[in-house]
């Protein structure tokens, strides 16, 4: 399943274990952040229709955990963007200053051509 999830990813570009890794453990974090405020709707939907005072007022603290939980989810989501961009144009230099193309596509290392 794990190489499924991932064997479409840049375009045949090689992924390293740190990169999967970190991809594997933002995304678990995240769905954990998920199933948290699945959990935090229902209660705050509960306490909503029974319109019981106390009820009302404790889901002034839940919708604020709700706001926060989707920051970090953001946060995460922000993180790995950052992350991939980085290691993208590390990977890009790379490439540029060996002169070699970094693909499994099907053709193996390639040179690339310069001109001048």
């Amino acid at each position: 399943m794990e190489d499924n999830l991932f064997s479409g990813i840049g375009n045949g570009t090689q992924i390293d274990n740190k990169a999967l890794q970190t991809v594997q453990k933002s995304f678990m974090q995240v769905q954990d952040i998920l199933d948290q405020n699945r959990l935090l709707i229902n209660e705050i939907n509960q306490n909503h229709e029974s319109k019981i005072p106390d009820n009302l007022t404790r889901n002034v603290g839940l919708i604020r955990e709700l706001n926060n939980n989707i920051r970090r989810v953001v946060d995460l989501y922000a993180d790995l963007s950052t992350n991939f961009t980085t290691r993208s144009m590390d990977a890009s230099s790379e490439g540029e200053s060996s002169g070699i193309l970094r693909s499994t596509g099907g053709k193996g290392n390639q040179k690339r051509i310069r001109s001048g």
